[in-house]
């Protein structure tokens, strides 16, 4: 039975508030530069306890040599690869483990704008961390989506289906065919739960909170509803009555189109990959036919025949480009239309309410 619970997959992930709260900070702090770091816990019961966590030192950009010099972006996402990086968090834990707290390597964070996380940089990240223990997430924070007073915090990991396409490299066709592997399969969403200490638990009963009453008195005739006082608020807001389009609704929406159009440059690239092959295959097939006819003449006048398998060695077919990078579009739309979904809900509301008045008689 404790074997059974020890192999059990996780099912949820428990944050502990002060993780949230130095996640939340070291982000802030970067944006809109990438921000990365290692959490640390234990699982118990298919339930992942994040007990801590650390940032991964910043990089020096002038002192880097490489294609991403310029890009701290880039270099931050790719911080959880680093050799140094991976050395530090090494070192931290054995500290963790010196002042007996959890130190047992639980996964990564990092931060994204507008949802923008799902890409190479971020599956290379959780892969490296996913291949050694199956039971270590992602934990995503969005600044932005934060920034209009919601923490916005999720966690994510690779499905088995995925980790294992990736292992072996292939994101072709037929692998994919023969995988079913689609784009929603690419990685998973666990849910999160906050949790607060005894301490901090305690403290928040002590605060004093505004009386209110049991039950409301309700209204016993019309007349009633007509004399009653309307009670407005102290400080009325005004937000509700503004018709603009949010500005992270018209932010998401450039981010959407931006996804699609790299969606269709992926699959030009596929075409033209498709229309190189036809023509190399076209070529072959010819080549094929010719060689066959001189073969029959040369059988007719007792020749030896000549090899029909060179067209190994004349013709080179074109390699077939990986799938996985359209693959990665297809979830990252996929991502914002769903936050275009959310966005929505609230000024369609709007729009409809004012319709009438909108509208040319």
């Amino acid at each position: 039975m404790a074997d059974a619970l020890k192999d059990a997959p996780i099912k949820t992930v428990q944050v502990e508030a002060l993780v949230v709260m130095k996640i939340v900070k070291h982000c802030a702090n970067t944006f809109p530069t990438a921000a990365t770091g290692s959490i640390v816990g234990m699982d118990l019961n298919s339930v992942l306890e994040i007990t801590n966590t650390f940032p991964f030192p910043t990089t020096d950009i002038a002192n880097v040599d490489g294609g991403h010099s310029n890009d701290a972006s880039a270099l931050a996402s790719a911080a959880p690869r680093a050799k140094n990086n991976i050395a530090y968090q090494a070192e931290m834990i054995r500290h963790l483990k010196e002042v007996n707290v959890d130190a047992n390597n639980v996964g990564w964070y990092t931060s994204a704008t507008m949802g923008n996380f799902v890409n190479l940089s971020f599956i290379e990240n959780q892969y490296l961390y996913q291949k050694d223990n199956d039971k270590t997430v992602a934990l995503v924070h969005d600044v932005s989506r934060s920034s209009q007073g919601a923490l916005n915090l999720r966690a994510f990991k690779l499905t088995q289906t995925f980790m294992a396409a990736f292992k072996e490299g292939k994101f072709t066709t037929e692998s994919l065919q023969k995988s079913k592997l689609t784009f929603k399969d690419v990685i998973t969403e666990l849910p999160i739960a906050v949790h607060n200490s005894h301490l901090l638990t305690s403290f928040l009963h002590q605060l004093p909170a505004a009386p209110t009453k049991a039950e409301a008195d309700m209204p016993t005739s019309l007349s009633d509803i007509l004399r009653a006082d309307v009670k407005l608020p102290m400080y009325p807001s005004v937000d509700t009555l503004d018709l603009s389009i949010d500005p992270f609704l018209e932010k998401t929406c450039d981010l959407l189109l931006d996804s699609i159009e790299s969606h269709y440059t992926e699959l030009n690239n596929h075409q033209y990959y498709q229309r190189q092959l036809a023509r190399e295959q076209t070529k072959i097939t010819a080549w094929q036919t010719k060689r066959k006819a001189e073969n029959a003449a040369r059988a007719a006048a007792k020749q030896t025949p000549l090899p029909e398998d060179e067209w190994q060695r004349i013709f080179k077919l074109p390699q077939e480009p990986s799938r996985l990078e359209g693959m990665l579009n297809a979830r990252q739309v996929e991502q914002y239309s769903k936050q275009v979904d959310g966005f929505t809900a609230n000024v369609s509301a709007k729009m409809f309410a004012v319709k009438g008045n909108l509208l040319p008689e």
